[in-house]
């Protein structure tokens, strides 16, 4: 098994046999033909191994997630059809109608809609925390029935990064995980399971495929987290689960195997936000040169920062590897060879200088997207997070005038020029 992250990138979870495929095969087919009934009978009893329906699992998908789940150093891992699908599963895997969630204040904002209103509706409370409150704050968050803490490693698009150590210790101290979204860093660039964290998601739609080409999203478990251990809290995993057979995950599939084979034998049947096999394909081909992309993203945006951080016309800029940033200290522990390709930074006139700005770049894009091959430019309160109040924005670390710069794998210095001359039509 190879251990380092690039061999992984390219070789992981599928390894061809003698005169097999030697690109992992689109397996497009819902079904599979067996030669009896009791075959399809022990699969159904998972008893045994295999592939009945796609819409629970497929080997084209289950080989990407495979491939994740190594690069994170996970024990399992399940693909989902969008990265907001990830979130919701990871979340409704273990906490329901009744239960409680702690989370992180700065989160994406569809993350933090779907905790708000969305799962409010089905019943799920939650309580959001600044990720830089005291100690004494997040740990009067907590509840009798909290299920768990949400955060993620560097916030979309405020871009904090959460210190995974402390929200990891405070979260086991309360019987619970830690489940973290991932994206923004990848896997290439931060460890998180290292420091703690229990569970991980990702929107496999950003820098995994790396090319605006496939939605897609991933789901990776620790296998650290002992559910046992706290089976009160967690009945839908050590509890009989009538709709399958009654099953016990915990006992039929250990610690490292409960939290994804639940979320894929019962989430996935029930809601199907199943990942299709030609997404998972070309997640697969972006995976392959994610280890050579990140360091480039990542460069290219601190190169950037530094740029606009000079320049006359700019109020503000933020980006966690650049030094004097408030989450500079914090990108130094958790990863030290770069964050993310993503600059968040306001120019001097406020809401209507950044739309200007915008509207002058010739080599960057207006998308609504983040973290692909190509520098793509949002402003996001006009845009991705217009749902949210002013207080709400407030909370998420966003403001009027925040532009976000996903800075892709261009030259860079064309994209200081683009800049430049757009900063100069102000």
């Amino acid at each position: 098994m190879a251990e380092q992250l690039g061999t992984i990138c390219v070789q992981g979870g599928y390894r061809p046999g003698d005169g097999e495929p030697r690109q992992l095969p689109i397996y497009q087919n819902t079904t599979w033909k067996y030669d009896t009934g009791e075959h399809m009978a022990r699969l159904f009893d998972l008893e045994e191994e295999g592939y009945f329906y796609s819409r629970l699992a497929n080997p084209t998908c289950d080989a990407v997630a495979r491939k994740i789940c190594e690069l994170e150093g996970g024990a399992a891992a399940i693909l989902t059809g969008s990265g907001m699908a990830a979130n919701f599963l990871a979340i409704f895997n273990i906490a329901e109608a009744g239960d409680h969630v702690v989370a992180c204040s700065t989160i994406y904002g569809g993350t933090f809609n779907l905790l708000s209103h969305t799962m409010k509706r089905m019943g799920l409370d939650c309580t959001f925390v600044d990720p830089n409150c005291s100690d004494e704050e997040l740990d009067a968050a907590f509840r009798p029935n909290t299920k768990l803490v949400f955060g993620e490693s560097i916030a979309n698009p405020a871009l904090v990064v959460l210190d995974i150590d402390r929200f990891a210790k405070a979260a086991h101290a309360h019987g619970v995980p830690l489940v973290m979204d991932n994206t923004f860093p990848t896997p290439i660039l931060c460890n998180p399971f290292k420091w703690g964290c229990d569970i991980l998601t990702h929107s496999t739609t950003k820098y995994m495929d790396g090319h605006a080409a496939a939605l897609g999203g991933c789901i990776v478990d620790s296998g650290n987290f002992d559910w046992m251990a706290h089976a009160d809290k967690f009945p839908g995993l050590c509890a009989p689960d009538e709709s399958y057979h009654g099953i016990v995950y915990a006992e039929h599939f250990g610690q490292a195997g409960a939290y994804i084979n639940k979320a894929a034998c019962q989430l996935m049947r029930d809601l199907g936000t199943v990942q299709s096999p030609n997404n998972a394909f070309l997640t697969n081909l972006g995976l392959e040169s994610l280890h050579a992309r990140m360091p480039l993203h990542a460069s290219n945006a601190l190169k950037i920062a530094e740029h606009l951080a000079a320049h006359p016309k700019v109020a503000w800029v933020s980006h966690p590897s650049l030094p004097g940033d408030a989450n500079y200290e914090l990108a130094q522990k958790y990863m030290p060879n770069g964050s993310c390709g993503v600059v968040s930074f306001g120019p001097k006139g406020g809401r209507e200088a950044a739309e200007a700005f915008m509207a002058n770049l010739k080599v960057a894009q207006i998308a609504t997207h983040v973290a692909d091959a190509k520098t793509c430019v949002l402003h996001p309160a006009s845009t991705t997070h217009r749902q949210m109040t002013d207080e709400e924005l407030i909370a998420c670390g966003i403001s009027a005038d925040q532009v976000r710069l996903s800075c892709g794998i261009e030259d860079v210095r064309d994209l200081i020029a683009d800049i430049d001359q757009a900063l100069e039509q102000i």
